[in-house]
């Protein structure tokens, strides 16, 4: 029998897919901050796939700003050594 859900994966690459008209509506350096954010999204795939919301763009939105927050973190901590 296959899978019955599709993968994490899967389900972050067609949520991106989903957005192809909006990404190519931002400027350049701000589609290079639009894959970013995916790229954070893919970092925490094992979360993603083990919450298998409904709706799965909520887990990759909240991976996401758990990556931006990670840099602030990191920038705070540069900062506080200077």
């Amino acid at each position: 029998m296959g899978r019955t859900l599709p993968t994490a994966t899967l389900l972050i690459q067609n949520e991106e897919a989903s957005w192809s008209k909006f990404r190519r509506a931002l400027r350049k350096e701000d589609q290079d901050i639009f894959d970013k954010l995916f790229r954070d999204a893919k970092m925490q795939l094992p979360a993603i796939s083990i919450e298998a919301r409904p709706i799965p763009l909520e887990c990759m939105l909240l991976a996401m700003m758990i990556g931006l927050y990670r840099e602030i973190l990191e920038l705070r901590h540069e900062l506080s050594r200077v």
